[in-house]
């Protein structure tokens, strides 16, 4: 046996694509509420707000020509029980948003969070609080895998599909794939949050 292939995957080296790939698929199967009006942003925020440990995540477009470039079209913020997507092209970076996101008694946790951030400010400004990066926190831990997907098979056993990745995140009704795509997302963060908490006190 070589020593790639010996000792535990994901902390004494890092876990293979063969191996994520092996894992089972596993997706969110809760409640997920599109949200695209402004009484349906106040309810979703009346659940947000007394949460401690929200994931994180956004979609945009994908772009394919030289030059071109899109705004991000989804927010999606999972709690406990619900995962919350909020679109854009109804809505806008409303202020509840951007007081949540600004709030740093609630922790957002989520994969390459400094352009998420960034691309959020251009649609309307904010100064972020309460982010966590789980690919730098998989540094301090140790844990040779840094994205959703790799630390996703190393923490807790499953994959997570990439099925939707490129499809139009802009349209008007979200199809249930991209539903599902999107919510899993934000609820693999949270999850993700808490495992590598209890593997740090471990």
């Amino acid at each position: 046996m070589t020593d790639s292939a010996t000792g535990r995957p994901g902390f004494d080296r890092r876990m293979s694509k063969t191996e994520i790939n092996s894992c089972p698929m596993v997706g969110w199967t809760g409640p997920v509420s599109v949200v695209r009006t402004k009484d349906e942003l106040a309810q979703a925020i009346t659940k947000l707000a007394d949460q401690t440990v929200l994931g994180f995540d956004t979609e945009t477009r994908p772009a394919y020509s030289k030059g071109e470039s899109y705004l991000p079209s989804l927010l999606q913020l999972a709690s406990a029980t619900e995962v919350f997507i909020f679109q854009f092209k109804q809505l806008g970076l409303a202020k509840p948003l951007r007081e949540l996101l600004a709030n740093p008694a609630i922790i957002k946790a989520g994969v390459a969070l400094n352009y998420d951030i960034n691309e959020l400010k251009k649609i309307s400004p904010f100064k972020a609080a309460g982010f966590v990066d789980l690919g730098d926190l998989a540094k301090k831990t140790a844990i040779k895998n840094h994205g959703l997907r790799g630390l996703a098979a190393v923490l807790l056993g499953f994959r997570i599909s990439k099925g939707a990745q490129t499809s139009n995140w802009a349209r008007d009704i979200l199809t249930p794939q991209q539903i599902q795509y999107a919510a899993t997302d934000a609820w693999v963060g949270r999850k993700l949050y808490l495992a590598m908490n209890n593997e740090a006190a471990a």
